[in-house]
C-alpha cells in the first residue's frame, strides 16, 4: 500500500550526508594508496570532479579532515597527510566540568588500569636520579596532613612514576587525565575528610622500586590504589 508520508517513511537526506560520505571516501582512498605523512593529496579540483560533487562539499570534509589533524596544508604544495595528533581533541574536552559522572568514572578507572601496568617499565628505565627525585616527594609529604596538601603529593608522586616510564605518550595521556584524577580524588577526600590510601604508602612503593621486582611493585600498587578498586565494586 502507498505510504501517505513518503518523507517520513524514506528519511531525508540531511545536507551534511554528502560530506560525511566524502569524507569517508577520502580516508578510504588514503589508505588504499598508502599515503604517508608528507604526501601531497591531488587538488581540490581533480578530487572533487572524482568524486562528482561539488568543491564546497569537498572542502567540508577536507575540514574535518584537517581538524582531526589528518591533513595540512603546505604552501606551494598545497594539502599533504599529516602525522596525527591522536589525544589532541580529547585533551581539548578533557575538563571534570563539562564532564558527566559516567566518564568521570570511566576515565578514572582508565588511569588505575594504567598505573598498574607502569611496573615493568619502570624497572627497565628508572635511573638513581629518578628514585632520588621520587624520595624528595616522599619526604616532603610524609608531614603533611591538611588535604590540600596530601592531594598535591598524591599527584607529585604518581605523576612522577608516569614520567620515569620514559614514554611520552604515557606521559601525555597522564597529563591529560590528570585534571580528573585531582577531581576525583579531592571530591573522595571531601566525603571522606581524608585523600583515601591503602596501606601500602608511598615510601613503601619507593622501597619497592629500589629493593623489590616488576611483581613486587605491582602487588604493591594495588593495595595502595585499594580503596579506589573497592570503589569499582
Amino acid at each position: 500500500m502507498a505510504s501517505t508520508n513518503l518523507s517520513r517513511d524514506i528519511g531525508r537526506i540531511e545536507p551534511s550526508t554528502m560530506a560525511d560520505v566524502v569524507e569517508l571516501r577520502l580516508r578510504e582512498y588514503l589508505k588504499k594508496k598508502a599515503f604517508k605523512p608528507g604526501d601531497a593529496l591531488p587538488k581540490e579540483l581533480e578530487l572533487a570532479e572524482a568524486l562528482d560533487v561539488s568543491r564546497n562539499v569537498l572542502r567540508e570534509a577536507l575540514s574535518r579532515l584537517k581538524m582531526l589533524g589528518m591533513i595540512e596544508s603546505k604552501k606551494k604544495r598545497g594539502m599533504v597527510l599529516a602525522e596525527p595528533d591522536v589525544l589532541g581533541g580529547f585533551e581539548r574536552v578533557m575538563d571534570p566540568l563539562i564532564l558527566d559522572q559516567k566518564t568521570l568514572k570511566d576515565l578514572f578507572e582508565l588511569r588505575l588500569v594504567l598505573e598498574m601496568g607502569l611496573a615493568d617499565v619502570l624497572f627497565v628505565r628508572a635511573t638513581d636520579q629518578d628514585l632520588k627525585e621520587l624520595e624528595q616527594i616522599v619526604n616532603k609529604e610524609v608531614n603533611q596532613i591538611q588535604l590540600p596538601f596530601k592531594v598535591k603529593y598524591e599527584i607529585a608522586f604518581h605523576g612522577k612514576l608516569y614520567q620515569m616510564s620514559g614514554n611520552d605518550t604515557l606521559m601525555r595521556f597522564q597529563n591529560m587525565l590528570l585534571p580528573v584524577f585531582e577531581y576525583v580524588v579531592s571530591e573522595e577526600a571531601k566525603l571522606n575528610g581524608e585523600a583515601k590510601v591503602g596501606r601500602v604508602t608511598h615510601r613503601d612503593l619507593l622501597e619497592l622500586l629500589k629493593k623489590g621486582g616488576p611483581e613486587d611493585f605491582r602487588q604493591g600498587m594495588r593495595e595502595h590504589l585499594s580503596p579506589h578498586f573497592e570503589r569499582i565494586k
